[in-house]
């Protein structure tokens, strides 16, 4: 069995302990959009993923910086993840490793967010540079990794999850994409030997599509701590509603 799983606590809402966290990511490309965004949430999020590379000022960190601050206060207490997902791992927009770090660590130190996403496999000195300013700011880091094209084997999944909490991330997130139902038991495999044996920090992972909607729902059942929902729009293939999300990991949490 893996050391014991310290959960990552903010603003009262616990990931890595009890039911699974539901995350619902907004993708507006401008102030009036993301308010529209944040106003249809309706309670419906424990947590919002702001996802960035959306933001059309996002060459400029101090617009940027002056965005997450005016969510934070529209979201009046709900914690924020600022992500940053780039074209490599099927994001809007592209980005070199030192205006990524910049960004990154510009809203790190904002004030405004308590989760800062980082891609662990870009350049090593820059995600070493965002985790440590997001750790000195109080900042918890998820550690990430995204697989459009399909799915890696059990021990490479396990691998990178590895990886990326030796990094020094407080939570490890893969998603990948299952080309067949082999793909997606292949994912909750890999999940339940990371979270049985080597986890120490909470663990996110998902089969994405229509196929792995099956591991957005149960994941808690083989170690995935959160899962990420929609209001409105999906930011990636499978989401599906938030509040729909919640009552069926209600359920399974019961059975648990």
């Amino acid at each position: 069995m893996g050391e014991a799983i310290t959960p990552v606590r903010v603003k009262g809402v616990t990931i890595g302990k009890g039911a699974p966290t539901v995350f619902v990511p907004i993708t507006g490309s401008t102030p009036e959009a993301l308010r529209d965004q944040v106003d249809a949430l309706d309670g419906r999020a424990d947590l919002v993923e702001w996802r960035v590379d959306f933001f059309t000022a996002l060459d400029d960190p101090d617009a940027v910086v002056t965005q997450a601050r005016t969510l934070a206060e529209q979201l009046d207490g709900v914690p924020l993840l600022a992500t940053f997902r780039t074209a490599h791992e099927g994001g809007e927009a592209s980005i070199d490793d030192e205006n990524y770090a910049t960004l990154c660590v510009a809203l790190a130190g904002s004030g405004a967010v308590d989760l800062v996403d980082v891609e662990y496999r870009r350049d090593p000195a820059a995600v070493r540079r965002i985790i440590e300013a997001a750790h000195a700011h109080g900042v918890a880091v998820v550690a990430s990794n995204h697989d459009f094209d399909g799915t890696p084997a059990r021990d490479d999944l396990v691998a990178r999850l590895r990886a990326m909490q030796e990094s020094g991330a407080d939570i490890c997130k893969i998603a990948v994409m299952p080309n067949s139902t082999a793909d997606v038991l292949t994912l909750l495999d890999a999940t339940r030997v990371m979270h049985e044996e080597h986890a120490t920090v909470p663990i996110i992972t998902m089969s994405m599509g229509g196929r792995g909607v099956i591991s957005r729902l149960a994941g808690q059942v083989f170690g995935s701590a959160a899962t990420f929902g929609m209001v409105g729009t999906p930011s990636a293939p499978g989401q599906i509603d938030a509040a729909e999300l919640k009552t069926v990991l209600a359920l399974l949490d019961r059975s648990q």
